[in-house]
């Protein structure tokens, strides 16, 4: 049976009401990284209201909502957990109360990604209103939990303990209107210079731990220019985030300097080779400096602590891919010519795809620059949209799978 587009598009409309509200209420409960239970609560409620066949809260936090009992497992993913609001005085408006006028949905968290979580929880329940749920599949929409402070904890999770594997994942992170392929990794590198203390007004009978991380910082920046471009992603980036010392006053001589880098991979770039490069600095190797990756082992709202490197693979879907191919087809069926591109910045898609090899495909409301930034919005457009196009997608997948 052919699918009738424009009925998909008109209950997609229906529900902007339904969907802004849906937004407002989340945007509304603050959740920051590990503090998450009460978005989680709101969404789980929202899932069971539309019935969802299946509504689950996994031990680390993550809500897991099914729709359908078909074989293939066809996933939607957003995080539900948001950075905080930063500087009050840069918001116009009340980060947490929000606004919504005839276009748009501000708050924190609207672009940054709850927005696509909405979209996909109402994608799921037009595809149940318009019989499109077959027994050749089964919808699973997850509200994921410590993306922000921690890229794609919750799939290790969700992969290696609730034994989830989908076909393939639609990361509904913000994509400005495209549908984004891949995006570069990232890893979190910690580097530790050691000296010698003495009092401030002999220095040389010291050995100043600063002065030696002041040459490796210079040629971390100089390391910087000559990373690896890759054509699609781009190039790689190094950027030192922080420093630390420790020294017994004011008035003393640092023994101690460390720094943490932010390493952005390209295609191509892995942890091994980007520790190596900093261990192979002159600095580094001239003063013995250690070289290493941050490990992240915050506990989740519910408790759970699942430790883990600070590293997040690098991803890429080739464009001729079935997933990808089936999410261009759903958008030109419904409005028009889709671009392809790719994210500035870091999803989910590095455990899913980057660690475990499941396909993933971006495509989500709101804009890239929303992101962290003051005032944030989403646009009521986009939501209506992006449901539409998630309740196509599983169908056509099938039909040229």
């Amino acid at each position: 049976m052919a699918m009738d587009f424009e009925k998909i598009k008109a209950a997609a409309e229906g529900y902007k009401a339904d969907m802004t509200k849906f937004l407002r209420d989340m945007i509304r409960i603050p959740g920051e990284s590990a503090e998450e239970g009460g978005k989680i609560k709101c969404a789980e409620a929202e899932m069971k209201r539309l019935g969802f066949d299946r509504v689950e809260i996994d031990p680390m936090g993550n809500l897991l909502g099914y729709m359908g009992t078909g074989k293939t497992l066809i996933a939607y993913d957003g995080h539900i957990d948001t950075v905080g609001i930063g500087n009050r005085d840069n918001w116009t408006f009340d980060p947490y109360e929000g606004y919504e006028n005839d276009d748009e949905i501000g708050g924190r968290g609207a672009s940054d990604q709850e927005g696509g979580i909405v979209s996909a929880v109402y994608g799921a329940k037009i595809m149940k209103d318009l019989g499109l749920l077959s027994d050749k599949y089964t919808v699973l929409v997850t509200a994921s939990v410590q993306e922000e402070d921690c890229d794609g904890l919750c799939w290790q999770y969700i992969i290696n303990e609730d034994k989830v594997k989908p076909e393939f994942v639609v990361i509904t992170e913000p994509t400005d209107g495209g549908i984004y392929r891949g995006q570069r990794g990232r890893m979190e590198i910690r580097v530790d210079m050691k000296g010698v203390s003495c009092h401030g007004s002999a220095p040389e009978r010291g050995d100043n731990a600063i002065y030696k991380m002041a040459e490796l910082i210079g040629e971390v920046k100089d390391l910087n220019e000559r990373l690896h471009n890759d054509p699609f992603l781009g190039k790689g980036t190094l950027a030192v985030s922080q420093i630390f010392y420790t020294s017994p006053s004011r008035c003393a001589v640092a023994d101690s300097c460390a720094i943490s880098i932010d390493r952005r991979l390209t295609d191509g770039e892995t942890y091994q080779s980007a520790l190596e490069e900093i261990r192979n600095l002159p600095a580094a190797k001239k003063y013995g400096a250690e070289v290493s990756m941050y490990k992240y082992d915050r506990p989740s709202w519910t408790g759970c602590v699942y430790p883990t490197d600070c590293y997040f693979p690098t991803w890429v879907i080739p464009e001729d891919h079935p997933a990808t191919q089936a999410m261009a087809k759903s958008y030109e069926k419904l409005y028009g010519t889709p671009r392809i591109d790719k994210w500035t910045f870091s999803t989910n898609g590095v455990s899913i795809m980057g660690r475990y090899g499941i396909p993933c495909i971006g495509f989500g409301p709101g804009k890239e620059k929303e992101a962290h930034a003051p005032n944030e919005k989403n646009w009521k457009s986009e939501l209506v949209r992006c449901a539409a196009v998630y309740a196509a997608l599983p169908t056509i997948y099938l039909e040229n799978k």
